[in-house]
């Protein structure tokens, strides 16, 4: 697989990322066993094996287990620590935690950040992320706070570069202005269901401060899938509905053209914007992460991506 610079930076990742979101099985750590263990560990050698060698997790996948899986994954192939590309997010606080009756909620403190990280680092079983990011914006976000927070993480040695997920254009320029070094990568949903980011700045922004889009949920969290394929259940949203039925004609004709899957054209036309989107594929099943991987093979053609964006849209363009 392909491989392209991360911002404007020297780490090199490949041009999908392999989401980790779904590899523990549960998002209940009381329900994750030796045998989810192993499912996961599977899970992430089908994606090595199609090419993948970025790999997106969170603190909060799995209530921490996702990166646990990744860290016992190391213990059979130590060779992934040279390989991998490791991203990882920290800033969502669960119902709960840390005692019993407090609400769920974001936080950006500085200690928290800090907290976050080193718990990551363990179980991830590695020295330094790659890529760490913010997660949802704490609306209670102190731009100082966070400076403050990164760049005592960054001068430890154990980020090599940070990013953000789910921010909004004008939060990152509050940020980035109080950093001395660039934050590379806004990671935020974008699909054929959330177009939103085409029009509100978000890429914009990308492209102008040289920061990547990882995009989450390039299926519509699952509400596309039956694009992809004519025997495939069709969404219960009405909305969705139409959506699909008027894309899958068109991801077919395209896949043939082009001699790939409709799931890889998916992929593709995301990758196809300028700002260099990376999707985020987050599927479990090994079938499907390998025919994701064809997006890297093609480069739509613009009006290919534009019958796509149409068909998306419901109307032509004004």
């Amino acid at each position: 697989m392909n491989t392209i610079p991360l911002g404007s930076t020297d780490l090199r990742v490949t041009r999908l990322c392999y989401g980790a979101m779904r590899i523990a099985g549960s998002w209940n750590r009381e329900k994750v066993d030796a045998t989810a263990i192993q499912n996961g560990i599977r899970i992430l050698e089908s994606a090595v094996e199609a090419g993948y060698t970025f790999i997106d997790h969170a603190d909060i996948y799995g209530d921490t287990t996702c990166e646990s899986i990744h860290g016992e994954a190391l213990k059979q192939h130590p060779e992934w620590r040279e390989q991998l590309v490791v991203a990882t997010k920290c800033g969502i606080r669960r119902a709960d935690q840390p005692t019993a009756g407090l609400p769920g909620r974001y936080d950006f403190d500085a200690d928290y950040i800090k907290q976050s990280l080193d718990g990551s680092l363990q179980r991830l079983g590695l020295d330094r992320i790659d890529l760490y990011q913010l997660h949802r914006p704490d609306w209670l976000a102190d731009p100082a706070a966070i400076a403050e927070a990164l760049t005592a993480i960054h001068a430890a040695g154990k980020v090599r570069y940070f990013g953000v997920s789910n921010f909004r254009p004008s939060l990152v320029s509050a940020v980035q202005s109080v950093l001395p070094f660039p934050l590379v990568s806004n990671q935020v949903e974008i699909h054929l269901r959330r177009l939103a980011v085409f029009e509100d700045g978000t890429l914009d922004q990308c492209l102008e401060k040289k920061m990547t889009p990882l995009a989450w949920s390039p299926l519509a969290q699952g509400r596309l899938g039956a694009s992809l394929d004519e025997n495939a259940a069709l969404p219960k949203d009405p909305a969705d509905v139409e959506v699909v039925e008027r894309l899958r004609p068109i991801l077919r004709d395209i896949a043939e053209a082009y001699h790939v899957s409709p799931l890889a054209v998916v992929m593709a036309w995301l990758m196809r914007h300028p700002s260099g989107i990376i999707p985020i594929v987050g599927t479990t099943r090994p079938e499907a992460i390998k025919a994701a991987a064809q997006a890297d093979t093609i480069t739509l053609d613009r009006v290919s991506w534009y019958r796509i964006l149409i068909a998306a849209r419901g109307r032509n363009m004004e």
